[in-house]
């Protein structure tokens, strides 16, 4: 069972223009990752950026002593201890500090303004000049009603859209099991993610299975809906690895989907939210925490590397975090739940 927070929440165009002018900056309360202005300071109580002033950065844990898992190289084994995780704020609407940064991977969007603006090939290929690779993040259960695809959606074949997700309005979960989801959506942005060159894709939301209302299943049970996501993340995998060897796959959450025939070996790792603290600095100790955790261990031992997040600012869960991530073998980063900044990486 995965327990999952996240969301983009992006304001019209023109109420944005207004804001600006007026200097005013807008965000929304509870776990939205809303947009900021570039340069805003930094809000009360979150982590500070990687370009904070000396002093001003969270105490991070030392070296890790456990090596990590290996990430698969263009060259041969390499290992990753650190990524960053960054959707939105990006400053000048450019990748010059992640490029600059001190990770080895990076997540982005696959478009800067989570639109249609997408990320250019030469704009990439800048970032994977410096050693890291970079992963292109899109949603594959769901549609955010901002999103490219979502009118043409809503008005051509309004079946797909199912139940909205009550945590993030606007945000509708998707009937993914549908060919024309594949059709007009998925393999869309599988392709633009490999035009620009990424080196891989970061797929969120395949909890969908969980959360979509069973009025819209067509019959299926929680089982049947978990192979369908299980084959859909298959069908990205083959798909983007026939066009480009080496392509990585990389789920975020619902590492339970290990059980259905396929998924493992269609998967590169697994991106896990929340494994130590809850959005934000909540320790993670229900049930589910010690299930996601479980099945994270299994997809590590069986080969697949782990890109965990959690949402913490106060010093010592940001050292009590990477230092379960270096006792796990665990890329880690801890981060703010707007993801909209670089903070400093664990080692």
């Amino acid at each position: 069972m995965t327990r999952r927070r996240r969301g983009i929440v992006l304001a019209a165009v023109i109420v944005v223009a207004a804001l600006v002018v007026s200097g005013i900056l807008v965000t929304r309360t509870g776990t939205d990752r809303a947009p900021t202005a570039a340069g805003s300071p930094t809000p009360a109580g979150s982590a500070p950026p990687l370009s904070a002033p000396p002093g001003s950065a969270p105490a991070s844990a030392p070296a890790a002593s456990v090596a990590p898992l290996p990430l698969p190289s263009r060259s041969g084994p390499g290992r990753i201890s650190s990524w960053a995780y960054q959707l939105q704020g990006y400053a000048g609407g450019r990748l010059d500090r992640i490029a600059a940064g001190p990770y080895q991977l990076a997540v982005v969007d696959l478009a800067r303004d989570a639109h249609a603006d997408y990320f250019r090939a030469d704009e990439i290929r800048t970032v994977k000049r410096t050693g890291k690779r970079v992963l292109a993040y899109f949603e594959i259960g769901s549609i955010e009603d901002f999103r490219p695809e979502y009118p043409a959606l809503r008005r051509d074949a309004a079946d797909l859209i199912a139940n909205e997700w009550t945590d993030w309005p606007g945000e509708h979960f998707v009937r993914y099991w549908d060919q024309r989801w594949w059709d007009r959506v998925v393999r869309g942005r599988v392709d633009q993610a490999l035009k620009a060159g990424f080196d891989g894709v970061y797929l969120d939301t395949p909890l969908a299975y969980e959360q979509i209302d069973p009025g819209y299943a067509q019959g299926r049970d929680r089982a049947a809906l978990g192979r369908e996501m299980a084959a859909l993340i298959a069908r990205i995998s083959a798909y983007a690895k026939a066009r480009q060897p080496g392509f990585l796959i990389v789920p975020q959450n619902s590492p339970e989907l290990r059980r259905h025939p396929g998924y493992t070996a269609a998967i590169d790792g697994i991106a896990m939210e929340e494994l130590f603290f809850l959005a934000t600095d909540e320790p993670c100790t229900q049930d589910w925490c010690a299930e996601n955790l479980a099945d994270t261990r299994a997809l590590r031992d069986a080969g697949k590397f782990v890109l965990s997040v959690d949402y913490a600012t106060r010093p010592a869960d940001i050292r009590s975090a990477c230092g379960r991530y270096r006792t796990e073998r665990f890329a880690g980063t801890v981060t703010v739940l707007e993801l909209d900044r670089l903070t400093p990486p664990c080692s």
